[in-house]
């Protein structure tokens, strides 16, 4: 791969306006069209790891977002200076230095944005969902009645079995925010190809193949096109955008830090668990090991916070001791890229940035003691049970309401021709999608034109999925009291 092809400032719907007062590069307008947008604010009201979380300090997805965005750039900023001054590959220009570090940025900030609501769980439940109930959905064409399933193809089924929100996040930005037309906000390919982490189809995930691209689909059956669009404009022929690694460290470096630091403010793990976990998990590393020095850091912060007379010690050491633990990721990710640069470049690594390096073990560590004192933490559960049975009434009305849907074009068009209808949807089902975004809607219409009967079925099931994933945790709480008459 090649960055001057890379760093392909073009856009799907291209465009270039000239005007000598606005002196921004490409990739500084995608940063303003990002953070003007409502699919960015949403993320103020959605879950990072505890739903529904009425405190003002704990991490919601805007901040974790924010908190990314800024990561991605320092890392931007690292790797950049490596490759000049060290690596010194001829085909990287200087001023890539900067296109890189504002990609990252935006990168950053877009990453959770396809995200539903309830966080990594609302993806589970939407994938269970999915699983127990399309094999036994039946549709009545004009053929009679017939399971969904075999009206659709194999990568529209598995891509409802594998939904995911880092594949919604590619839709959301390239068709459902509706700014001006169907093409999204309409940002930059090389944005777009950093935002892409797994470059493969429903169809083609592997979670065993040892290659960190297969781990998940990155792209739906319905956004192909696109997807087709970005790897051949940027050159990647299905290799992984060299800056999708860098945004997936900058992503581990913010929750592996910040889940620690938000289990403590919520009293799931105390300053004396964390000691313990961390000294177990260093008991059989070498005594000279940097990871050591970093465990006295957390204690000798402790006690300096005692001696200061700080009124609560343990939150100002574990407050201190993630901003160091966050710099020894910061240079863990940096030396994973630049040692393994060539293989980065030629599309043939196969691992995480952080793998190898020195601060592999803090990073595993970190993950262990998070799940184990906040993710299976008591008050979690309950409000992920509360948010299963939220997802599931939602879809359970949703997905049959959508089955019969009809634009008014063809409404018209069947009139038109005299045509009845094998099958309409009730009134109630019409009352349910009226509540979808006219936008969301409008993108239906245009992309189900002279698409087969299976096609349209299955992007008005992405209407569903569409609809949820746009929704706010408060949101989605609310609709779900009202259409059950609690409120």
């Amino acid at each position: 791969m090649r960055w001057s092809e890379l760093l392909c400032d073009d856009r799907i719907r291209s465009y270039r306006t000239k005007s000598k007062n606005d002196l921004r590069t490409e990739f500084e307008k995608d940063y303003h069209r990002i953070i003007q947008s409502a699919s960015f604010r949403r993320l103020q009201d959605k879950t990072q790891v505890f739903p529904l979380d009425q405190s003002d300090f704990i991490r919601t997805r805007l901040t974790h977002s924010l908190e990314v965005s800024s990561y991605g750039k320092s890392l931007g900023q690292n790797i950049a200076r490596k490759i000049i001054e060290e690596i010194r590959d001829p085909e990287f220009a200087p001023s890539y230095a900067m296109d890189i570090c504002d990609i990252l940025q935006c990168a950053g900030l877009l990453h959770d944005i396809g995200n539903p609501p309830f966080g990594h769980f609302g993806e589970t439940v939407i994938r269970d969902w999915f699983r127990k109930n399309l094999p036994g959905l039946m549709y009545e064409s004009e053929q009679g009645m017939k399971p969904v399933t075999e009206l659709l193809n194999e990568q529209m089924i598995q891509d409802f079995y594998h939904f995911e929100g880092n594949t919604q996040a590619l839709r959301v930005v390239t068709k459902l925010h509706y700014l001006v037309d169907e093409h999204g906000m309409n940002l930059t390919k090389a944005l777009l190809g950093t935002i892409i982490k797994y470059p493969v189809s429903s169809l083609e995930i592997d979670k065993n193949s040892g290659n960190i691209r297969t781990k998940k689909m990155g792209y739906y059956y319905a956004d192909r096109e696109t997807f087709e669009d970005i790897q051949e404009s940027l050159g990647m022929h299905g290799s992984r955008h060299p800056l999708a690694y860098v945004l997936e460290a900058a992503d581990d470096i913010a929750y592996l830090t910040a889940d620690i630091e938000d289990a403590f403010k919520k009293g799931c793990i105390s300053f004396t668990d964390l000691v313990r976990e961390l000294k177990i998990a260093g008991e059989n590393l070498p005594a000279d090991d940097d990871y050591h020095a970093l465990l006295q850091r957390l204690i000798d912060k402790y006690d300096k916070g005692v001696a200061k007379g700080e009124a609560q010690p343990e939150a100002y050491a574990v407050q201190n001791w993630i901003i160091q633990v966050q710099g020894r990721l910061i240079s863990g990710a940096t030396q994973g890229f630049t040692e393994h640069y060539r293989e980065i470049m030629d599309g043939t690594y196969t691992k995480e940035l952080i793998a190898g390096t020195p601060a592999q073990h803090i990073a595993e560590t970190l993950g262990d003691i998070a799940y184990r004192y906040a993710f299976v933490s008591k008050p979690i559960l309950k409000l992920e049970i509360a948010a299963d049975q939220i997802l599931n009434f939602l879809l359970d009305q949703f997905v049959p309401a959508v089955l019969y849907y009809r634009t008014p074009r063809e409404e018209e068009t069947l009139r038109a021709a005299g045509k009845k209808p094998a099958c309409r949807q009730t009134a109630v089902q019409e009352k349910m999608t009226a509540l979808i975004s006219e936008n969301y809607k409008i993108i239906y219409e245009k992309y189900s034109e002279g698409k087969s009967e299976g096609e349209k079925l299955y992007l008005r099931l992405l209407l569903v999925t569409d609809t949820i994933c746009g929704m706010t945790d408060s949101y989605a709480k609310r609709l779900y009291q009202e259409l059950n008459g609690l409120v």
